[in-house]
Formats: structure tokens, C-alpha cells, sequence
């Protein structure tokens, strides 16, 4: 069965999801609902607890009652109410009805004194609502009166789930031109892949294997709970970001492509066990106190629980993250022996916000940790962590700033400090010992693009990691760099993540594990994946950015981390007063933006 048809068949989950976008569109989801008391679920009035000290907090209280179910209907449920209310309370309710209307708000002084006498006023009946949809690429409200989204562009009616990137994003769901040519070309190999893994065929040693498993979609910030007569669900009056239809767009766009099921080879799937993540974080790597509630904790609670106000668990949740870090255990470990010459882990949760003492950011099991672990396990003496998401992988600094044997180099939007999670200064360089084995790239803007992270790469990441010179190299490979993201508000494209990742195959003798991270934007999601699974497959990146010329302030945050790392890292200094010479130059001339890239070219 082709994987993105598998996605969508014989799943529960899916038919109910499907259902319950049909119901949110017919009744508008409105921010203010009808529903009595009785009818609802209890939820907490606007704060949630921190588990500051490995608790998990619950978002739901009995003092508040906004929220939205299946299943329940909220004029029947206000007419049944109504039948036990007596006629001078509905007269007394009417009143407060009318005193409250947009008219008598923005006109009070339009009425008389014989406005007062409103006895013969009867009540509308009609209740309005105002209509409105999310977008299923960015998550954004619309208007109802829309069709495409006033903030990505999509189609109402997207077929990015179906197709993938190469789904129109201005027109409704349907095939494509460049999605029937790509099917056409990789038949065969479709064919052959089925085959596969039915059989349970050993795939080649020059192969690159695919982790992914479709119960990691069951966590969602949905909770499934039945009464006597149905089964409801329940859901956040807007989608959170990090949400299951993140691996479904890149599953699509893969299927599209031919690439998976194709040309690439899955592994099996398998939940991590509570041994293993004992042996990972034991000695200097304590065990996560997060990954251990997640181990013991089965979350069969009939609400959503919260780690931190953004980070939920469903009854579903500890499965899905035990599967994403088995799956990412398997594939180091897997391509260490031999048996596959590279890897991409499809995994949600993401991880490399969760650290030694707790879960968050959206993040449960630090997967690019369990990773490298696994890696060192199996035989590895030097592990690389290369983490381009835009947000500092503060877990994994955490985990491994004691520890030399692993490096991580961070390249992420810093501020400051006030960017979240406003971890990963450049002075930020490890501990203990360990000094020089944390590399942190801060960017002290949004809208960086590929020009600035290909240039910090050239300069900081493969001097570094080639002095190094590690065994095992993993990408913590988080997408909201890139262009289009609403969180990230960066300008990475498909064409500069493709050029990192073939940057970093030269590393390791191509030993190289890709682990999803974060990316909100499934267009932006979904192309930039494909783009950095074809580099794995050994085709071209195609567009060549080497003579790219960085922009004023990217230049100005090499030159800082440069002039800290070279302390540990000698083969920096060179390369440090090099680029000092022409930012004196600059800044002498006061030239402007435009003029740096004729610095570069003239060198």
C-alpha cells in the first residue's frame, strides 16, 4: 500500500479529524459558544501550571466552560434549557440580550425616552455567528468570505495534504501536472518498494533508510473521550502548530516525488524502551525527568495534559515520542554498522528543547540526544549534532555541554536573549571541560536566508566540525528557517537546506542522520524535506551558493563567534583576521549593504 494513502485509510483517527473539520466549517466554530454548562467540559480560566518540577499541568478547570465538542449541538442545547426557564426570566434574558447589541454599544444616544417602554419587544430568534476557517498550510485565521489565506496564500480547500508542495496552493485539491509526471517516471519503483516491505527485504548498505511510523499522528492537541451514546472529541478553538498534518504534507509530498515508497527504505518501528533511556542518560547525561514520566506515564486521562502552556499530551502522546526515539536510536545505529549509508527520521514529537529536567516547547524526548547516544553506543568515538532550527536546541546544549566526545554547533535566531527560548549566546561554549564543544551561531534578526547560514557554514560550522572530525553526524533538522514559516519569519529555501545538507555529507564518510525538528508551514515543511531527502538519495543540490556574500549583520555574528571559538579551535584565527580585514574595510568606507558582496568578490 502506498504510504500516503496508508496515512488516510482504515484510520480512525483521520475519519474523526474529518468530521470534525466538517463541523467546525458548517458552524463556524465561533470564539463564543452556546453550549450550556452541562454539555461541556470543565476547563482551566487562562493559566496553566508550569512543571517546573516534572508535574504535569492540566489546562482544564471548573470555572471555565468555552470549549467546542462534536456531537453536541449548541442550538439544541439552548433551546433545551430555554424549556426550563420561566416565561419572566426569558423576558428579564431578552432585556440583557438587547441592552448588549452593536447598535445600542455605537448609538445610545439614538434612543428616546419612549425606547424605554419595550414591552411588546420580543427577542431574535436568529442567532449569527461569525464564520471562519484555519488554514491548513500556516494554521491562520480567515474570514469566511475568503479563499485564500490573507497570510500564506493557500487555497481553502488545499490539497497539500493529498499532494504534497506540489498541490497548487491557489487552487482547490486536485492532481497536478508535475504530480501525474513524477508518478509516471517512478512506477517502477513504487512497485518494487511495496514489495519491499511486504517481504521484509534487507535493504542495500548504499540505501537511505526512513524512519516513520503513522501512531506518531495520534498526538494531537485533540482529546477522545465517549458518553453512553457517542464517541466525542474535543479541540482547541484553533490548530496548534506543531500538529500531525506536519508529517502527513511531507509523507505526501515524498509519495508525489517517488521518493518514499520509492527510492528510499523504511525500518521498522519500535518504542524505545525505559532500559535503554536508563542506559542513555546515566553518568554525566542524567535521565531526562521528562523522558521518565513519559516511560511510566500511559496518559489514558480523559483530557489534554500540559508539560508547559505549550507543550500538550494526549492519551496517545508517550507512545508517539517512544516511537519517534526508537525510530531514531534504530536509524543512528543502523547506518553506524553499515546496513544503510544515511537516514531521515519523519518523527513528531520534536525534541531538542527537552533537556534534563523537563519537557517543552512543543519538545518530549530529545530525539537527536537519544540519537547520538545510540550512536556512541554502537561503536562511535565522535558525534556531530548540527542544529539549524531557528529556535537554540537548549535540551541538547544542556545534555551535552559536559561532554566532549559529542559537539553541537547551533545556528538559530538569538536577539539578545529574547527570542525563544533565549538560550544560545555565542559566549555560550560548554562547561567543565568541555569548553569549545558547544558552538552557538546567534542571529541577531529575523529574515535571515541562505546567503548568511551557507556563509556561517563556510566559516564556522565545517572548520570546526572538519578539526573535529566526527564518526557520526546528525542534522536537527527543524524547518522554521525557512521561507514562509509563521514562527520563524526567516528566509531559508529549499535550495539553501539542500546545500547544507550536501555540505554536511562530506562528513563522517557520509554517515549522516537527518531528525525532523520543528517547521509550522507545510508547503515551506514538505519542500524543504524533499529537497534535503534527494541530497541523502546523492542527487545535485542544484543551485550553488558558495559565492554568496553574507548580509551586514551576518557577517557581524560570524566575526563574534569566530573571535570566541578560536580559543578553542586554532584553525579559526586565520580565518578570523581575514574577515575582521574586510568588515574594517566596510565599516571604514561606510558602504552599504548591497556593497559587501563586491568585498567578497574582490577577495
Amino acid at each position: 500500500m502506498i504510504l500516503a494513502e496508508h496515512l488516510h485509510a482504515n484510520s480512525e483517527y483521520s475519519m474523526v479529524i474529518e468530521a470534525l473539520q466538517t463541523s467546525r466549517l458548517a458552524n463556524g466554530e465561533a470564539e463564543n459558544s452556546n453550549c450550556p454548562e452541562s454539555f461541556l467540559s470543565p476547563r482551566q480560566d487562562c493559566k496553566r501550571r508550569h512543571g517546573s518540577n516534572g508535574t504535569i499541568a492540566t489546562p482544564y478547570d471548573e470555572n471555565c466552560t468555552n470549549e467546542h465538542m462534536v456531537g453536541v449541538s449548541s442550538r439544541d442545547a439552548t433551546e433545551d434549557i430555554d424549556t426550563n426557564i420561566q416565561p419572566d426570566v426569558v423576558f428579564k434574558k431578552a432585556r440583557v440580550q438587547r441592552e448588549l447589541t452593536l447598535q445600542d454599544m455605537y448609538n445610545q444616544d439614538s434612543f428616546d425616552d419612549d425606547d424605554e417602554d419595550d414591552s411588546d419587544w420580543e427577542p431574535m430568534q436568529k442567532h449569527f455567528e461569525i464564520m471562519k476557517w484555519f488554514c491548513t498550510n500556516c494554521t491562520m485565521v480567515n474570514l469566511d468570505d475568503v479563499v485564500h489565506c490573507d497570510i500564506c496564500g493557500e487555497h481553502k480547500e488545499s490539497g497539500i495534504l493529498r499532494h504534497g508542495f506540489f498541490a497548487s496552493p491557489s487552487s482547490q485539491d486536485g492532481p497536478t501536472d508535475v504530480e501525474l509526471e513524477f508518478k509516471g517516471k517512478y512506477k517502477g519503483d513504487l512497485l518494487l518498494s511495496v514489495v519491499d516491505m511486504q517481504s521484509g527485504v534487507s535493504f542495500s548498505n548504499r540505501c537511505t533508510a526512513i524512519g516513520f511510523d503513522e501512531r506518531m499522528l495520534l498526538h494531537s492537541e485533540v482529546r477522545f473521550f465517549c458518553t453512553t451514546y457517542s464517541v466525542h472529541v474535543e479541540m482547541k478553538p484553533r490548530p496548534h502548530p506543531e500538529r500531525p498534518d506536519r508529517l502527513r504534507a511531507i509523507a505526501a509530498s515524498l509519495a508525489t516525488a517517488g521518493i518514499f515508497p520509492g527510492r528510499c527504505h523504511p525500518i521498522s518501528a519500535r518504542e524505545i524502551t525505559r532500559e535503554e533511556l536508563k542506559m542513555v542518560f546515566s553518568s554525566e547525561n542524567l535521565m531526562p525527568r521528562s523522558i521518565a514520566m513519559g516511560v511510566n506515564l500511559t496518559l489514558t486521562v480523559e483530557c489534554l495534559s500540559y508539560f508547559t502552556p505549550d507543550t500538550y499530551a494526549n492519551e496517545h502522546s508517550a507512545r508517539a515520542a517512544r516511537l519517534a526515539a526508537g525510530l531514531c536510536a534504530d536509524l543512528a545505529s543502523t547506518i553506524l554498522s553499515g546496513r544503510a549509508k544515511n537516514g531521515f527520521a519523519l518523527v513528531r514529537p520534536p525534541g531538542h528543547h527537552a533537556g534534563v529536567s523537563q519537557a517543552m516547547g512543543f519538545c518530549l524526548h530529545n530525539n537527536a540526544a537519544v540519537a547520538a547516544l545510540a550512536a556512541l553506543a554502537a561503536g562511535a568515538k565522535k558525534v556531530l549534532i548540527v542544529d539549524w532550527d531557528v529556535h537554540h536546541g537548549n535540551g541538547t546544549q544542556e545534555i551535552f555541554e559536559r561532554n566532549k566526545s559529542v559537539l553541537y554547533i547551533s545556528l538559530h535566531r538569538h536577539e539578545g536573549g529574547r527570542f525563544y527560548p533565549g538560550t544560545g549566546a555565542a559566549n555560550e561554549v560548554g562547561i567543565d571541560g568541555a569548553e569549545g564543544y558547544c558552538v552557538n551561531v546567534p542571529w541577531n534578526r529575523g529574515g535571515v536566508g541562505d546567503n548568511d547560514y551557507v556563509f556561517a557554514f563556510q566559516n564556522v560550522v565545517l572548520p570546526i566540525a572538519s578539526e573535529f572530525d566526527p564518526d557520526f553526524t546528525i542534522i536537527s533538522a527543524g524547518f522554521d528557517a525557512a521561507r514562509g514559516d509563521p514562527l520563524g519569519c526567516c528566509d531559508v529555501t529549499p535550495a539553501g537546506y539542500a546545500q547544507m545538507t550536501h555540505m554536511l555529507n562530506a562528513l563522517s564518510g557520509g554517515k549522516l542522520l537527518v531528525i525532523l525538528e520543528g517547521g509550522y508551514n507545510l508547503r515551506s515543511i514538505s519542500s524543504s524535506a524533499t529537497s534535503v531527502i534527494k541530497v541523502l538519495l546523492g542527487e545535485n543540490p542544484g543551485c550553488e551558493l558558495g559565492d554568496s556574500a553574507p548580509s551586514k549583520s551576518g557577517l557581524v555574528t560570524v566575526l563574534e563567534v569566530l573571535k570566541i571559538q578560536m580559543n578553542f579551535w586554532p584553525s579559526l584565527a586565520s580565518r578570523f583576521t581575514e574577515l575582521q580585514s574586510l568588515w574594517e574595510i566596510y565599516a571604514a568606507e561606510n558602504k552599504s549593504e548591497e556593497s559587501i558582496s563586491e568585498l567578497f568578490l574582490i577577495v
